[in-house]
């Protein structure tokens, strides 16, 4: 009954943002459907399927702080995309937390979200991606519950956009241009990872401005997938 309820008020959410023009068009490429091993496909749906709320926590004061100079430097740039404090604080909260349970570079998220969507949650490119980091609708089939329309939530959108790219990363042995050329659905050309490195880069800039900078240090497991 709850998941029906929830189930229900994520697609009238939606309805209301189509009515209210929030569904904004993508210019992102599309990941393409492969075919997964089944220990893959196990791997991958247990890591999208754990749900805890996105709080850090840190093995220590230093990586605690490393956490704050990150927020507050990324919260910064961010102002002009997400004015409110309390959504912006939330936002950047789960991209670190989500980043870091996946073994990813917070700042490199961020770049790739920047290039993908623009920072627009209801974000749908011409391909049918979703969401903040333009996640194909095929994946919720894959490994998920089949709800395409919780693609638009912002946790469960970061949380697959991260697995994935971690699942590419390790296919590519971590080769981070190829892994990105996959993600986008253009490998092997350099367009687009040249687009998120660029603009990872001037988040780091972000991020340096408050402080030295952050080495990922929550106590998250990654969820591999190899």
């Amino acid at each position: 009954m709850k998941r029906a309820v929830l189930h229900h008020l994520s697609r009238a959410g939606l309805t209301l943002a189509l009515l209210a023009g929030a569904v904004l068009p993508a210019h992102a490429g599309a990941q393409r459907e492969e075919p997964l091993a089944n220990s893959v496909r196990t791997a991958l749906s247990a890591a999208i399927a754990k749900s805890v709320p996105p709080v850090p926590v840190f093995v220590d004061d230093r990586r605690k702080q490393s956490y704050e100079r990150w927020k507050q430097g990324a919260g910064e740039r961010l102002k002009k995309r997400k004015p409110d404090d309390l959504v912006r604080e939330e936002f950047l909260r789960t991209v670190w937390y989500e980043a870091t349970r996946a073994g990813l570079d917070p700042t490199l998220v961020l770049g790739l979200i920047e290039v993908e969507s623009g920072f627009r949650k209801y974000a749908i490119s011409v391909a049918g991606a979703r969401g903040y980091m333009q996640v194909m609708p095929f994946w919720s089939r894959a490994i998920g519950d089949g709800d395409a329309a919780r693609l638009f939530h912002m946790q469960s959108n970061l949380r697959f956009g991260c697995v994935i790219l971690r699942h590419y990363l390790d296919i590519e042995k971590g080769d981070l241009f190829l892994a990105l050329g996959r993600y986008n659905g253009s490998r092997g050309r350099a367009e687009y990872p040249n687009a998120v490195l660029g603009a990872r880069k001037r988040w780091e800039a972000a991020v340096a401005e408050a402080g030295p900078r952050v080495v990922a240090g929550v106590s998250a497991g990654s969820p591999g997938t190899q």
